[in-house]
């Protein structure tokens, strides 16, 4: 059989992780089976549709690498992909079920159904009143000028019986089911049932794997395909995404939307890499994959029925290894969008110098293995490119030290500058070693007071990266600083 799946988002919001992996999924099982992967475009909640959300879809997998086989930006031989230009299959199939008895018409108003709504404390208080309505009724209340929804008729008193390849065969009483579900609006849009199930069948599509959070809907599809007459998909309902906390993945965890991992500085293929391991494995012993070998090694035979739980620390972790493969000029290329808006040449926004853009570029070996996203580097390097401020005299003062020997140390560690702003880290690190022995200091006690000199800090970038990329005059009049307002700590000289 050939298979063909689909991604059918509702364009109402960014997309988010969720999204993001039910698209994956789908895009990787298609690949390999040598299938054909859809875009559809479920737009008919127009409340609350935007074309911007649109636009993210497309910029978002285009960003990831994810590319459908048809859909509405390329086309197919089922165009049109956008629902809100399928209207009339709709109203032709919502009239088929009316005929066949399988639907009826409604004409409750919003304001009786909000009162059973609240009356019942349902998402769903309906009681079914205008299933037994006489043509007559009917005639007269639309002779009033009133237009009624078409409800799908459940069958009553049965069980619905269906097979999902993850959870297995699912029954579900009919009685539990959402009552009489709208199919078609008063405004002549349907509901998302009827549009998904006209749209996978004429479509062709042959599974349907999406969230669980989409199990609930799925006995009253099965009832509408057998209303039809049609054969239903093969359903597949991947496990849900959480956070931390074992609730669904939310804005309280953190970061949700693929937008907000971008701007954090997420790359692309950390982020594939990680959400294509939630609820599904691969490989023994392997974690990093292409989008290639992802989709060589997919299989539902691999999912998990267990909650996937997204690990923040995780990703954070998957993204730094990703960064660390790239050149010192990709990673420089990558950050420096970052940098530019974060004013680390200047005013937010300034773009920087030839001189700032070299030292950007020297920068990068400084920070490669110190930072999980590229949002981080600007501030981790900001002292390269702005006078930090001289801390106060204890942040300088080596454990078991006093202002005085910190002040020696300090002199010491100022005489051999020059020479790491030149030589290698080998070459620095035996320089630096000689030194300490000649003033008879710990390595670790002679440079501290140098390295928050020259950064500003204790904690920093490694310390001979760093005067390279200053400089020795830039590295000498900092050390200068530092030593003038050490020594006005001391006090006035004794006499």
């Amino acid at each position: 059989m050939k298979i063909k799946d689909r991604y059918a988002p509702s364009p109402t919001g960014l997309q988010h992780i969720g999204g993001m992996r039910t698209a994956l999924f789908n895009y990787l099982f298609a690949v390999s089976r040598g299938g054909t992967f859809v875009l559809r475009l479920e737009d008919t909640d127009r409340a609350r549709f935007d074309r911007r959300f649109v636009e993210n879809l497309y910029d978002t997998f285009e960003w990831l690498g994810i590319r459908w086989d048809e859909g509405p930006d390329i086309g197919g031989p089922s165009a049109p992909y956008v629902q809100s230009e399928r209207l009339g299959l709709y109203e032709t199939h919502a009239r088929r079920l009316h005929d066949s008895g399988n639907a009826y018409e409604c004409f409750c108003s919003t304001g009786r159904l909000a009162e059973l709504r609240e009356a019942r404390g349902a998402e769903s208080g309906y009681d079914r009143r205008c299933r037994t309505m006489t043509e007559a009724e009917r005639a007269e209340r639309k002779g009033r000028g009133e237009v009624p929804v078409l409800r799908l008729k459940i069958p009553l008193g049965e069980t619905t019986v269906f097979s999902d390849r993850l959870l297995g065969t699912i029954a579900w009483k009919n009685e539990d089911i959402n009552p009489d579900p709208v199919l078609l609006k008063s405004d002549r849009f349907p509901t998302y049932h009827l549009a998904n199930v006209v749209d996978d069948h004429f479509m062709g599509i042959t599974h349907v794997l999406r969230a669980q959070e989409w199990l609930a809907s799925t006995p009253l599809h099965a009832i509408l395909y057998r209303a039809f007459g049609w054969e239903p998909p093969e359903f597949c309902h991947l496990p849900m995404v959480m956070g931390p906390d074992g609730k669904k993945l939310s804005k309280r965890h953190g970061a949700t939307s693929v937008d907000e991992f971008r701007r954090l500085g997420c790359l692309p293929e950390a982020l594939l890499n990680y959400v294509a391991l939630l609820g599904c494995s691969y490989e023994e012993g392997k974690a990093f994959y292409t989008l290639a070998e992802l989709a060589e090694r997919f299989s539902l035979d691999r999912l998990n029925k267990a909650p996937a739980v997204f690990d923040y620390k995780k990703l954070a972790w998957y993204n730094g290894h990703y960064l660390r493969g790239k050149s010192d000029a990709e990673l420089a290329a990558l950050a420096m969008p970052y940098a530019v808006e974060q004013g680390l040449f200047g005013a937010e926004g300034a773009a920087p110098s030839e001189s700032q853009r070299a030292g950007f570029l020297g920068a990068m070996p400084l920070i490669r293995e110190r930072a999980s996203f590229l949002g981080e580097i600007p501030d981790k390097l900001r002292y390269l490119f702005a006078e930090p401020g001289v801390p106060e005299a204890g942040e300088f003062i080596p454990k078991k030290a006093d202002l005085d020997r910190t002040i020696a140390l300090l002199e010491a560690g100022r005489a051999f500058v020059p020479e790491l702003a030149v030589l290698s880290d080998a070459e620095c690190e035996a320089l630096v070693k000689t030194g300490a022995e000649r003033v008879g200091a710990k390595l670790g006690d002679l440079m501290m007071p140098l390295r928050v000199a020259l950064t500003g800090s204790r904690v920093s970038p490694p310390l001979f990266g760093s005067v390279r990329v200053l400089g020795p005059d830039r590295a000498l009049a900092r050390v200068d600083r530092a030593l003038e307002k050490l020594r006005s700590s001391c006090g006035p000289s004794s006499p």
